[in-house]
């Protein structure tokens, strides 16, 4: 099947509908065998119908004028599906694609003819036969929405390619598809649009897809202060100053703001730019959010960086948690902020998938054989070691629905043997002290692996593979990977100790556990937050 994509755009390969059509045609792929062309006419010498009808008396089916669209007729005849890409310009076509239209008057006879689709009041028959094409139109605007502001367009391609002949992807928002950072949102757009493609290549697109379509990547009212920030400009009538670039980048920062998110206190984000010895103050509230730039209050946060720095950040050359570990940037104040930053400010990533589609890892996967274990060995007697023992073997099936670490396995097993071990020798202490010292060689040896045993688990959290080039997100698991580590072993020595003690260990095995849990919930956030405000 031969795509010709028609990219209407002088923006070229930039342009922010193009991304669209080639997403479009990559899904028509999926499907169906494809040849896909584009025709940038930004790049072509196509000149203005002179409207001297040549085409149609002194040399039928050529236009006189002597330029590159005899070859885009040419392309046109030979495709199987047209996809006409273009931006909305002043409520219809750009410019070069509306030359390109006018200059296709040899593609039709000079004979009138009536029409069987009740568009206008006539029409010219085909020179060559177009029956069987497919055209799709694919635009992008600059409102928050596509709906109202297409009409002149599909009244003109009503005419072209006949009503109800066409389909049509209109998305408004469309200068958010260059944005970096904003790739959380465009690319789930991407992906429905590539969804459409391959329902077009099979039939139709789904009402279901066209429902997705149709969805805002932003709300309008978030959207608009967004575009009305990037201009630079006040909107005081006769103030045509143009705004610092830094302070026209922290207003369109600030327009990400989710109003939702307000818990009933107000918080004051500081942007202390510091190679430009320049601060602005965002003050996030319950209606919005408004950036000062003078009279600033109090802070409850302050974020000094390098402006280059979180343009970067912006841009999606850097994650922010990354540069944030590598120390590009520090943080003062309430670092819930920082913590919560995809809620506050409305770019909340999809959640990372594994390899194999299933949902990601639980780190209850790999505790539960363990804990039953130290639950019925001591309370029960070895001889109730069936217990642990059968929920070691069915824990992976419990668990179908969930990626499988290494722990997870490792720690299935070794509940299982210890638990056969116990049921066979009658003996609770030895497999007991022997668990301890393989569950917390577990935890040191992934010290000395590239992901520590913990990271495994909340990685998912944090980005998924993306959090392992995060320093402070590794530095603080490996910490913490070797903390336990170590606990687990010590416990070992306890239970020795202790020996038949069984009580009194059975007392400190878990109020133990409980202690160190509260030292990981307190590290976690005070570790992050501590590294964060050390200076540069």
């Amino acid at each position: 099947m031969k795509i010709l994509i028609i990219n209407g755009s002088p923006k070229g390969e930039r342009s922010n509908s193009l991304r669209l059509a080639n997403a479009f045609a990559e899904g028509m792929g999926t499907r169906v065998s494809t040849e896909v062309e584009t025709v940038d006419l930004s790049k072509l010498d196509i000149r203005s119908c002179k409207g001297c009808f040549g085409c149609w008396k002194a040399t039928p089916g050529k236009c006189v004028i002597k330029d590159d669209m005899p070859s885009v007729i040419e392309k046109l005849i030979a495709a199987d599906v047209i996809v006409y890409s273009f931006p909305l310009y002043y409520f219809s076509v750009p410019g070069i694609l509306k030359n390109m239209i006018d200059r296709m008057l040899p593609m039709v006879l000079p004979f009138m003819a009536e029409r069987s689709d009740g568009v206008g009041s006539g029409s010219h028959p085909a020179r060559y036969d177009m029956s069987g094409k497919r055209y799709v139109l694919i635009s992008t605007c600059g409102f928050y929405s596509a709906k109202g502001n297409y009409d002149a367009v599909c009244g003109m391609f009503d005419h072209i390619c006949g009503k109800d002949n066409y389909e049509k992807i209109f998305c408004g928002q469309g200068e958010l598809f260059a944005i970096d950072a904003l790739r959380a949102q465009t690319s789930a757009y991407l992906d429905t649009v590539n969804k459409a493609g391959a329902e077009f290549a099979g039939s139709r697109i789904s009402d279901e897809t066209r429902e997705e379509l149709s969805r805002l990547l932003f709300p309008k009212e978030q959207f608009e202060a967004m575009a009305d920030a990037s201009w630079g400009v006040s909107k005081d009538e006769g103030n045509t100053e143009k705004a610092d670039d830094s302070l026209i980048f922290t207003r369109q920062m600030a327009a990400l703001y989710n109003k939702n998110s307000f818990d009933g206190n107000e918080r004051i984000l500081e942007m202390h730019y510091t190679d430009l010895d320049k601060r602005y103050q965002i003050i996030l509230g319950k209606d919005g959010s408004t950036v000062i730039d003078s009279d600033l209050r109090e802070a409850s946060t302050v974020i000094n960086t390098p402006y280059t720095v979180w343009v970067d950040i912006a841009d999606g050359k850097i994650s922010g948690t990354e540069a944030l570990g590598k120390h590009l940037y520090t943080v003062n104040g309430d670092f819930s902020l920082m913590v919560n930053w995809d809620r506050y400010f409305g770019v909340e990533k999809p959640a990372d998938k594994t390899v194999s589609g299933k949902k990601p890892p639980v780190m209850s996967a790999m505790l539960i054989p363990w804990c039953v274990f130290w639950v019925i060995l001591p309370w029960l007697g070895a001889q109730w070691a069936i217990i642990p023992l059968a929920v070691a073997a069915l824990t992976p099936a419990f668990m179908i629905k969930h990626e499988l670490t290494i722990y997870d396995r490792l720690s299935a097993g070794a509940a299982a043997i210890l638990s056969a071990a116990a049921l066979i020798t009658g003996d609770t202490i030895m497999p007991r002290i022997i668990s301890y010292v393989i569950f917390g060689g577990m935890w040191l040896i992934s010290c000395f692996t590239k992901e520590p045993l913990c990271a495994a688990y909340v990685k998912y959290n944090y980005g998924g593979e993306s959090a392992l080039d995060n320093p402070l997100f590794m530095k603080t698991n490996y910490i913490l990977a070797a903390c336990w580590g170590i606990f687990y072993l010590l416990t070992a020595a306890l239970a020795w100790v202790l020996g038949g003690h069984t009580a009194i260990f059975s007392i400190l095995s878990n109020i133990l556990p409980a202690a160190m849990g509260a030292f990981t919930a307190f590290f976690i956030n005070w570790y992050p937050k501590h590294l964060a405000s050390l200076p540069q």
